[in-house]
């Protein structure tokens, strides 16, 4: 007897443009994705809000693409990095991604980055953007 994970429930009709439907019907496609239920979404962001350095972001963007296949990259903009918002956070597209996660995990990263600074100086440091500072 084989127990699957369980699967993302579908958007409301309309709501979002996931691709839920055309991933599942595909085979041989990628499911990883649609084991983020809405609960293990809110454990993700919760855990994605309360990281304490740059080797933890690291680590979480690892994790998050070995288990749900989403390429998740941060970097500063090629603009002036003044705020937290100068920071590119960009998730790949993926199918099967949902509208509101493709927006709230960039917003837990955010919130992470505004509440510890220290990550995002480490990260502009990797950077190489705080060599003469």
């Amino acid at each position: 007897m084989t127990v699957s994970a369980p699967i993302r429930p579908p958007c409301p009709p309309a709501a979002c443009i996931c691709g839920r439907e055309q991933l599942l019907a595909t085979p041989d496609s990628d499911l990883r994705i649609l084991r983020l239920t809405r609960h293990e979404e809110n454990r993700l962001l919760e855990r994605l809000e309360n990281m304490s350095s740059l080797d933890d972001l690291e680590h979480m963007q690892q994790r998050i693409f070995h288990q749900l296949g989403i390429r998740l990259e941060i970097a500063p903009g090629s603009n002036e990095v003044r705020s937290m918002r100068g920071i590119r956070i960009e998730l790949a597209e993926l199918p099967g991604l949902c509208r509101k996660t493709r927006q709230s995990i960039p917003a837990a990263i955010r919130r992470a980055l505004e509440r510890r600074p220290e990550i995002a100086y480490s990260l502009l440091n990797a950077h190489d953007l705080l060599r003469d500072a």
